[in-house]
């Protein structure tokens, strides 16, 4: 053995010198990709912000974040307040409007109002549009009622229907024409059109973009570049000279005659209702369009309503299911919530989709009601002067007697109730199966729950809004009528 190895050392670089060669190539990378992300994700906020303002129009409804059934909860609203105790603790009718809801797409989400216009089909804007597909005997899975189809059309869809309790999470807005606005126009295609319909919807990344694209879109949502809703526009009325097809849909037993406005819908919608479509055609959907209603081909209603000879008109709707109005008791909905506490702690009012919300009267009261006016008719408890009177006792007075209303029916109730209307989630059995438990109450259809009244005002055109007075004109019994035919014609 040699006593004296040889050593050979060799000096290597610094290892923070060989981390900076090695990394360059993956900063390089995330940079420029990074910063490409980045862009598209701006890109696509950029393209939202263009589509949500039509110009020359102003936005109908409260403001974002602004509710007046933000305290739904309040156990107070279970106490029913007697009639005759005329006013609140601020002076204003303990019977009265507590909220106004418009859903101007059928089953999707809705627009709350102060104020409203009520005209000959119910709120205005109410009902006026309803997402159809196109359905075969052969693909006709989804027929709201179970029946197939025997032949080849457009038929409604809404949350009662699979996958459709997804239509919850679609939210229109109303913009109509402002000539106040700085970019009004006569000529503007949004002001020949009356207005225009934003719809937004949850943002659906397509199945076809590329791992790059998709991942843009994520990043651009979690960092608030990018919206995480996408919208489109339709008009409120089809223009002078359009070109809308003019086509019959279903509508449970009616076939109104519709506009389609199918040209309008992106394909990212149709993903977003449909995600687990694949390219096999044997197992696609079928074609979705969306309808707005043609006020020449509106629903006359007959059943339970006051009839032509009495009113001066015969009642009718657009696209809503049986009757121009739908009002619901906040105490009536609380107590259903407590009874299905246990499976959902918190059941908002809004799973019922009323368009009036009143407040004051007991629990179920409204069952026996026959007619009611709402508005006017405030008796005076103290001497006062008008500079005294609150402003709801001045808009009382402004409606002289107020508006008679008829409560024509109870409103029978499906599942649509069990979708959340925050998550677009059904839940299997809540609150249906404990509505079932205890009101099945009308001999008409005793199988069935019953919450809510259908309402019918006996005239055509009025102003409502929220905090007038309701009043109790007449009570007796009611006996709901199933329909039997395009129109009821028979009933």
């Amino acid at each position: 053995m040699d006593p004296f190895p040889i050593n050979v050392s060799v000096s290597s670089p610094p290892s923070t010198f060989i981390y900076i060669i090695c990394s360059a190539p993956l900063i390089y990378f995330a940079i420029y990709h990074g910063t490409k992300l980045l862009l598209d994700a701006a890109f696509l906020y950029n393209r939202q912000k263009k589509t949500a303002s039509p110009r020359g129009c102003r936005r109908l409804g409260l403001p974002p974040g602004q509710s007046n059934i933000h305290d739904e909860f309040d156990p107070k609203y279970r106490r029913g307040v007697p009639p005759d105790e005329e006013e609140d603790d601020d002076g204003k009718p303990n019977w009265r409007i507590k909220a106004l809801f418009a859903y101007p797409i059928k089953s999707c989400a809705g627009i709350e109002f102060d104020v409203a216009d009520v005209v000959g089909t119910g709120l205005a804007y109410d009902r006026l549009f309803c997402f159809a597909e196109y359905v075969t005997p052969s693909n006709n899975s989804n027929s709201p009622d179970g029946e197939k189809a025997k032949d080849f059309r457009w038929e409604f869809r809404t949350m009662r229907n699979g996958r459709f309790s997804k239509l919850a999470l679609i939210r229109p807005e109303i913009w109509v024409p402002d000539p106040s606005s700085p970019s009004y126009s006569p000529d503007l295609e949004e002001v020949k059109s009356g207005g225009v319909l934003v719809i937004y919807y949850p943002r659906a990344i397509p199945s076809s973009s590329s791992r790059l694209s998709s991942l843009a879109i994520r990043l651009g949502m979690a960092l608030g570049l990018c919206a995480r809703e996408a919208s489109f526009r339709v008009p409120l009325h089809p223009p002078p000279g359009h070109q809308y097809p003019s086509v019959p849909v279903r509508l449970w037993k009616d076939f109104p005659v519709a506009f389609d406005y199918g040209r309008h819908i992106p394909a990212e919608l149709r993903e977003f209702l449909s995600p687990d479509d694949d390219d096999d055609d044997d197992d696609a959907p079928p074609p979705l369009t969306l309808f707005r209603a043609d006020p020449a081909s509106y629903r006359a209603i007959f059943r339970c309503a006051p009839r032509k000879e009495q009113l001066g008109f015969q009642p009718h709707t657009a696209f809503a299911d049986a009757y121009p109005i739908h009002m619901l008791n906040l105490a009536s909905v609380q107590d259903v919530a407590e009874r299905c506490s246990h499976a959902i702690p918190r059941l908002s009012v809004r799973r019922f989709r009323a368009n009036i919300i009143i407040q004051g009267p007991e629990a179920y009261a409204e069952d026996a009601w026959k007619r009611i006016r709402v508005g006017g008719g405030r008796r005076r408890t103290r001497k006062e002067t008008p500079d005294q009177k609150t402003s709801a006792e001045k808009e009382d007075d402004d409606d002289d007697d107020g508006v008679e209303i008829y409560t024509s029916c109870r409103t029978v109730r499906c599942r649509l109730p069990n979708v959340d209307p925050d998550t677009g989630i059904r839940h299997p059995t809540e609150p249906d199966k404990t509505l079932k438990s205890f009101r099945c109450i009308d001999a008409g259809d005793p199988k069935n729950a019953c919450l809510g009244m259908q309402l019918v005002p006996a005239v055509e055109k009025f102003t409502i809004r929220v905090g007038k007075r309701i009043t109790v004109l007449e009570t007796g019994e009611h006996f709901y009528i199933k329909m039997l035919g395009p129109g009821d014609p028979a009933v």
